[in-house]
């Protein structure tokens, strides 16, 4: 499976943007995937994820309530709806692709960075 990341960019405090997550190859073994990011100094963390199949989801605190995962599994594409973006929200934004429910991911797209502007 490869992933490409996309939609990244410069916006205001307050603003919006949409990551898109394309998936090729295997995509028939995927399970699952999430969106991590990366802020400079600290570690990778997860902020959602979604079930392939049911689209179940899962935020973390920081993000709860301003972004919206999703996924359209015709186009084999994951999306971040991110509203509300504060400064703190500025990382290099990761997707990964997991072909089971264990702990660790299996592929992942290159990073796409979100820069907000305070």
């Amino acid at each position: 499976v490869q992933l490409q990341a996309s939609g990244g960019g410069l916006v205001q405090a307050g603003g919006s943007l949409r990551l898109s997550c394309a998936a090729s190859g295997r995509t028939f073994s995927i399970r699952r995937m999430g969106w991590f990011r990366q802020a400079p100094g600290k570690e990778r963390e997860l902020i959602a994820r979604i079930t392939w199949r049911g689209g179940d989801t899962v935020y973390a605190v920081p993000v709860k309530g301003r972004f919206t995962i999703s996924r359209d599994t015709a186009k084999n594409t994951s999306y971040l709806q991110m509203n509300g973006l504060k400064a703190e929200d500025t990382a290099v934004y990761y997707c990964a692709a997991g072909t089971n429910f264990a702990i660790t991911w299996n592929y992942w797209g290159q990073g796409t960075q979100v820069t907000v502007s305070s």
